[in-house]
């Protein structure tokens, strides 16, 4: 995937991670989805064993479908948000730095970066039955600066990145000090 129109890649820095949250993550939102699209079906049984006369009234019938189509399409619109806002928080490693592009909503983007060097802790987070068994979870990374940390979201094989940061911190720092 093509990242240059969201950072500014300098000429000597290599991409090491590009990260994005674990697949396993949106399954209880599609499960959500996946229900609530059955919703209508189910209601439309119930009324036709009920009230079977709503079914095939003149005007009773297109209100019917008017809210069923109104329900389908609040649905789809959901769905594409958190779809949307799942798919595009993204986490690139490099050799120099840490971007975090964080989606809110369908409108909003933050994108943060945090220096190698400057970085004090790193910590994982995992928490659950599926988060340790498809091993993922968060990876928190701080600096000396109270405000700035950096969350990596359910992040897969998050043991690994946090080795990996802290190795590219400790190369970053010598880089650093001896400029």
């Amino acid at each position: 995937m093509q990242v240059a129109h969201l950072i500014k890649q300098k000429p000597y820095e290599k991409i090491e991670y590009y990260l994005r949250r674990h697949p396993l993550t949106f399954l209880p939102i599609l499960g959500v989805f996946i229900i609530l699209l059955l919703v209508p079906v189910a209601m439309y049984f119930l009324v036709n064993n009920l009230f079977p006369q709503l079914l095939t009234g003149q005007l009773s019938y297109p209100v019917l479908v008017l809210f069923a189509s109104i329900f389908y399409l609040s649905i789809y619109l959901f769905f594409y948000g958190q779809f949307i806002d799942f798919y595009l928080d993204l986490w690139i490693v490099t050799n120099d730095r840490i971007v975090d592009i964080e989606q809110h909503g369908l409108f909003s983007r933050t994108i943060s970066e945090l220096d190698l060097y400057n970085i004090q802790d790193v910590t994982v987070e995992t928490s659950g039955f599926f988060a340790t068994m498809f091993k993922y979870g968060n990876l928190y990374v701080k600096t000396s600066s109270d405000n700035s940390q950096i969350i990596f979201r359910d992040i897969p094989s998050p043991n690994e990145v946090r080795q990996a940061l802290i190795e590219l911190a400790e190369q970053d720092r010598k880089f650093h000090h001896t400029n």
